[in-house]
């Protein structure tokens, strides 16, 4: 299949992909736009595949992307999800300090609602009980702006708003190649060649590998870290109201396992953080040889390793053992057990780090002469996303004007 032309050709069809796409033909009406994807439909992988949860953008620096996105774009989809008659719920969340070591940073977080623009409350055991009677807690946080929705179903809006103005999703067409020139880009790929006048790089956990080809990843790499779920049964639902999270650890760079009520009743416990060993490697079989080898010559992961060695122990260990990541559980609802929990899908969060090591803690978005590259875009980005594609959408027409 041979594609003559298109104004804007947008990798990868997850769920910036798509919300780039939509609100570029929003602002362009008559514009060609096209998108590409490598699998056989939208939202395969971090779109698809993670925990559903409408972020109140609490956890982010102030004044980063992630703080002023996240918030912003938590109101923009629950708007969306209205207009569109998409399922959501905001059914806030809580933050539960399990000992006296966490209260200092519980209290910080709190601060940081305040700086953030965000409404947060600080509540007692008595209080939390209320809200989720099986958590054991000492202090909570308590957040009533995070929510619970179905990204892949605000992907099928997306993809289905796309077509009806005019733009093109085709699947299972694989990148093969970008040359620019003062011309635009052509694009090889496996169904022929693709020319644009400018393309966007929104292909997740390949953002890096698209980005090469330009020279445009500055750096940085993709490095696939594996969440893996858990599901608790049916019976045991009642455990979880809403949606339950530890105090985040200082010495660890994710969340922690938490429990979360999803969109359509279930409740999945986790994720857990391990290194994949391959870019979609969603169980410990998943293994690439090139990707292993990506691995042992980034001397920036042996960095990170050794900085959090120990940590990421504890992680491999709860991958490996079920009743391990069933005591993390249980420091917040502690009627969790083994039997309560079935095994469930993984995700693979597409988190990218720098030449020294350091993982970035942003958004990330580079450009070079004929395209853009959201090399970073890890949670909350599902939430932020309809922003973060207003903001490639503006990066595009600052560039044309």
């Amino acid at each position: 299949m041979n594609i003559d032309h298109a104004d804007v050709v947008i990798v990868g069809a997850g769920i910036i992909g798509l919300a780039t796409a939509h609100r570029y033909l929003a602002q362009h009406p008559g514009a060609s736009v096209l998108v590409i994807e490598r699998e056989s439909g939208a939202a395969h992988h971090q779109t698809g595949r993670n925990s559903g949860v409408l972020h109140s953008g609490i956890y982010y620096t102030p004044g980063s992307m992630k703080a002023e996105l996240a918030v912003a774009g938590r109101s923009a989809m629950v708007a969306f999800c209205e207009e569109r008659g998409i399922r959501y719920e905001v059914c806030g969340k809580v933050i539960v300090a399990t000992g006296s070591d966490e209260i200092d940073r519980l209290r910080a977080l709190r601060t940081r609602a305040d700086q953030n623009g965000l409404k947060a409350e600080l509540i007692d055991k008595s209080r939390l009980s209320e809200i989720e009677p099986y958590c054991a807690g000492i202090e909570a946080l308590h957040v009533p702006s995070t929510g619970i929705v179905s990204y892949s179903a605000v992907c099928d809006a997306l993809s289905t708003e796309i077509e009806a103005e005019g733009g093109r999703v085709i699947y299972e067409t694989t990148l093969l190649g970008i040359e620019e020139s003062s011309e635009g880009a052509r694009l090889s790929s496996s169904r022929g060649e693709i020319l644009a006048d400018l393309v966007v790089n929104c292909a997740g956990l390949r953002s890096d590998q698209v980005a090469e080809m330009v020279s445009a990843s500055n750096g940085n790499r993709i490095v696939p870290f594996r969440g893996e779920y858990y599901e608790v049964v049916p019976e045991r639902r009642h455990l979880v109201r809403g949606l339950i999270y530890p105090v985040p650890d200082p010495s660890f760079p994710f969340l922690g396992v938490h429990l979360t009520r999803m969109i359509d009743g279930s409740v999945h416990a986790g994720p857990n953080a391990v290194l994949a060993l391959a870019r979609e490697g969603y169980t410990w079989r998943d293994i690439k040889t090139r990707q292993v080898m990506e691995h042992l010559t980034n001397r920036g992961l042996w960095k990170l390793a050794r900085k959090y060695w120990r940590t990421g122990t504890g992680e491999v260990w709860r991958s490996i053992s079920k009743s391990a990541f069933v005591r993390a559980l249980q420091r917040l609802v502690p009627d969790v057990s083994s039997n309560d929990l079935e095994e469930s899908p993984a995700g693979v969060r597409a988190q990218a780090m720098d030449a020294e090591g350091a993982l970035l803690d942003d958004f990330s978005i580079t450009q070079a002469k004929n395209s853009l590259h959201v090399l970073n875009a890890p949670s909350p980005a599902a939430t932020a996303s309809l922003e973060i594609a207003d903001r490639i959408v503006r990066m595009i027409d600052t560039r044309r004007n």
